[in-house]
């Protein structure tokens, strides 16, 4: 485990990913002693969805002071849910205190990995062509990082404005245009409303509705933040309000759905109630409403996406599109609906490319996308896989914990310390989860979620990014927050196999 063991070797460990998860990992191992890291990232600066992301509109869905890390609190948040340009500064300020920003290479897409059993190390291949070696493979690449693009019929025939809302135009005027928002999920409530203040027309084609629950948010005064700057033990406090908040909302409505199924009706009944307060069109609202239980599609909060369908120069459209011309849509209803500019507001790919990002090759040659989508998607703990020895996986089956990303972060970043620590007490290098554990941790995960709103409830309606293609909810860890922090920093060092290092010849060797 130590720079003297790796000599040979490029790198200790190689990072993939320098959003928040990539910047979590690297601050655990740092603090481990663990510094020769290379962190390599795809775009051209860091903050992952928070670079990449910048439309009109963009902000946290989780309050921030819940959405950041509890050991770097940030005083001054000028909103609850802070505007998506203050999250970017806030991971450039966690990069300079934790000293990350040296370990960074940007514009470094990863095309695969391998594992060599022999020397014990990883060969991460760039899509330059380069390659460097690690000890230790460690995957960021965040669950939402690959744009999907539907393949419509046509749309390469159209010949106005096609945007997508992670390759965002900054400045762009939609004054006067004849617009359409393809897509109904969280970035299309925030940006919608947006683009309705300027376009001439705008027609909102929507697939599946998605539950939109009153947004509380409002500006933090100055005396506020003064007082979390000056007081810290006053912003935690508001951190653990909000959690516990965030907490019952996922635990009693979503996970345990079955047994709370009140609470559930609940959250829908209070989102119906915003909607009939704020669209004023019978048939508008009826198309507005899901058809599927709360909590199978991540919901959102608004207090202005339901009334822009009030607007005279906003329709909604809910036929679906069988086919684009050079100057409109065509819908399955056989109308055509004439446009000049197209947002894309679809989503992310998860299951088919994200999981994982790019190709990795384990021990005895298993390759990981092919065993997750030929068999099921599983990771023990949310983080490690068996035959993928010191491979952490911090995007993987069962790892999302709570609705804040950073409660999974801090999770990881303790069976991380956990999992070293002992490798250095042991004076180990390699570590692999067993097939065991793995299996236990499996079974465990599917039972819990038998009581899960994704199983026991209705989501046949949903389209859920949730569910991967077997049909399985493999994304959320079924548990409640608290437990799973302390199994993630006490998990069972049995159900690990260690190894010493081997000798490793030096990369420039004759």
């Amino acid at each position: 485990m130590t720079t003297k063991e790796n000599a040979g070797l490029d790198h200790d460990a190689i990072i993939v990913g320098a959003g928040f998860g990539g910047m979590g990992a690297g601050i655990e191992l740092k603090k481990l002693g663990i510094d020769d890291l290379a962190i390599l990232e795809r775009e051209d600066d860091l903050g992952g969805t928070w670079h990449v992301n910048h439309y009109p509109g963009l902000a946290v869905d989780i309050a921030s002071v819940t959405y950041s890390y509890s050991f770097e609190p940030n005083p001054y948040w000028s909103r609850l849910y802070a505007p998506g340009a203050e999250l970017k500064k806030y991971a450039e300020h966690v990069a300079d205190e934790y000293d990350l920003r040296r370990h960074m290479v940007f514009g470094v897409p990863v095309d695969r990995a391998e594992w060599d059993d022999d020397g014990q190390f990883w060969t991460v291949h760039t899509t330059d062509g380069a390659s460097r070696t690690a000890r230790y493979l460690l995957t960021a690449t965040g669950f939402l990082s690959q744009p999907y693009t539907p393949d419509f019929e046509g749309i390469d025939t159209f010949e106005g404005k096609i945007i997508h809302t992670t390759a965002w135009e900054d400045g762009y005027d939609f004054t006067g245009k004849r617009a359409a928002v393809i897509g109904t999920g969280a970035t299309a409530v925030q940006l919608v409303p947006e683009i309705a203040k300027q376009a001439g027309e705008l027609t909102v084609f929507q697939r599946t509705p998605i539950w939109v629950v009153p947004k509380i948010d409002f500006a933090i005064p100055q005396p506020v933040q003064e007082l979390f700057a000056k007081v810290p033990l006053t912003q935690k406090a508001a951190r653990l309000v909000n959690t516990s908040i965030l907490e019952a909302i996922m635990v009693a409505g979503v996970l345990h759905y079955k047994q709370a199924k009140i609470g559930n009706k609940g959250a829908a009944l209070l989102a119906k109630a915003h909607l009939r307060r704020q669209v004023r069109d019978k048939k508008t609202r009826k198309a507005l409403t899901p058809a599927y239980d709360f909590g199978c599609k991540r919901p959102t909060f608004s207090n202005s996406y339901f009334t822009v369908f009030n607007k005279p120069n906003v329709n909604l459209e809910t036929s679906s599109i069988v086919r684009f011309t050079p100057d409109g849509i065509v819908t399955a209803d056989g109308r055509t609906t004439p446009i000049d500019t197209l947002v894309l507001a679809t989503g992310f790919n998860l299951w088919d490319v994200n999981f994982p990002a790019f190709q990795i090759i384990g021990r005895d040659g298993r390759d990981l996308g092919r065993w997750w989508r030929e068999g099921r998607f599983q990771a023990y703990e949310g983080i490690t896989v068996p035959k993928f020895p010191n491979f952490l996986t911090l995007n993987s089956p069962y790892s999302y914990s709570g609705l804040s990303y950073f409660t999974t972060i801090e999770g990881q970043m303790r069976h991380i310390g956990r999992l070293f620590g002992e490798m250095a007490l042991e004076d180990k290098g390699t570590f692999e989860v067993t097939e065991e554990a793995n299996q236990r941790f499996l079974d465990r995960a599917t039972d819990n979620l038998q009581s899960s709103v994704f199983y026991a409830g209705d989501c046949s309606g949903s389209r859920s990014y949730y569910f991967n293609q077997h049909g399985e909810a493999t994304l959320l860890r079924p548990n409640a927050t608290l437990p799973t922090l302390h199994e993630m920093g006490t998990f069972p060092l049995s159900d690990y196999e260690f190894r010493k290092t081997p000798a490793v010849e030096p990369v420039n060797a004759p």
